[in-house]
């Protein structure tokens, strides 16, 4: 479990070449593992070649926009591969969710977002994963406030018309990204110290936030369990933070892309439900923002067992799966369901939903029977 150690069991390299989750021979996102190790360095020098500049235009009330992708598509994509892998071989949960969707009439699965979480101190926020995206053609949006959890976050929009693409899952149309970060300067002290003595002892490890993601490690050492123990005590977050890294936090099921029944998020709700999964139960399984046109549910997290650098073994929150409906904006009600695109619907997120999102690797949600 994230660590740097050359034995970890969970750290794997994964192939990251560009083939269909949806092969008649394997499940939904089976993953290969490499003879030989690839890595997102190994794929930026074999793919140089492949360098492209994509045009993305797209129709809006207020005229025509225009955004280039100046990079390797194949790479980029490429790395999402590869930080997917690492999330699903780490939470079975997501993975055997993911399978049954897709079951169902054969489902194609698009994503609606990616989530991560991040340090707000020594260049380690939402900057040093932000890059990435940024760097390939997203685009920073709405800014979120969580002051009772001390957090703050930021989304990003993908290029413009990548909500166009036809595949499946990391080779659907891109999504979206949200970022979060602790501030860390309103914690503690003693919780400060902490955070700060990890961050500091990774040198300039959060150049690297993408990369550590995309291959499972962490870019300081393994705490201490009494230091886990001390940031779970004030902060939940901070303590995923410590031992997850710059792992994915999350992915999120864009349900009214589902082409079955259960692209309505009750009936989707209901569905795992039935097949055994639990649900965030915190202020409601189904949370829905204020105007009524985003709704949103998740799983609660797996579990993990992670070996502290004093030598003890413990259970450690990971990663779950989120659903999310965005339903039509008023102004495009009337257009038939086929005319329909990404951009007529609501966009963004809403506080008070991602506030109880943030639950689902909360210790009362994975102790709740």
């Amino acid at each position: 479990m994230l660590t740097t150690s050359k034995s970890s069991t969970l750290s794997p390299l994964f192939s990251l070449g560009r083939i269909s989750p949806f092969s008649t021979k394997s499940k939904f996102f089976n993953t290969i593992p490499m003879k030989e190790p690839t890595s997102p360095i190994h794929l930026a020098l074999t793919n140089q070649h492949k360098k492209i500049s994509v045009s993305c235009i797209s129709q809006s009330e207020q005229g025509s926009h225009k955004t280039s992708i100046q990079g390797g598509e194949d790479f980029f994509r490429g790395v999402l591969e590869s930080m997917q892998s690492v999330y699903l071989n780490r939470n079975p949960t997501a993975k055997a969710i993911l399978d049954l969707v897709h079951s169902v009439d054969n489902n194609s699965l698009c994503y609606d977002h990616l989530a991560f979480r991040t340090f707000g101190v020594n260049g380690y926020g939402i900057d040093s994963m932000a890059s990435f995206f940024l760097d390939y053609g997203y685009t920073q949006r709405d800014e979120l406030r969580f002051p009772g959890k001390k957090l703050r976050a930021l989304w990003f929009s993908p290029p413009d018309d990548s909500h166009a693409g036809t595949g499946s899952g990391i080779n659907g149309p891109l999504p979206r990204i949200f970022i979060s970060e602790l501030l860390v300067d309103q914690m503690s002290p003693k919780t400060q110290e902490i955070i700060k003595k990890y961050t500091g002892s990774s040198g300039t490890g959060n150049k690297y936030a993408a990369l550590a993601s995309s291959l499972g490690l962490l870019t300081w050492e393994k705490p201490l369990y009494s230091e886990f123990q001390q940031l779970a005590s004030e902060s939940e977050y901070a303590a995923w933070t410590l031992v997850n890294g710059h792992a994915l936090n999350h992915v999120t099921i864009s349900t009214h892309r589902l082409k079955t029944h259960l692209r309505d998020i009750n009936k989707l709700n209901q569905f795992i439900e039935e097949n055994g999964f639990r649900l965030n139960s915190e202020g409601g399984v189904l949370k829905v923002s204020p105007d009524g046109l985003l709704q949103q549910s998740s799983t609660v997290a797996d579990s993990v067992s992670f070996q502290f650098s004093d030598g003890l073994t413990e259970s450690v929150p990971c990663s779950y799966i989120e659903f999310a409906e965005r339903l039509v904006l008023p102004q495009y009600k009337n257009l038939p369901e086929t005319e329909i695109k990404e951009f007529h619907r609501r966009d963004g997120f809403e506080v008070a939903s991602a506030d109880k999102i943030f639950e689902s690797t909360s210790k009362e949600q994975l102790n709740r029977v």
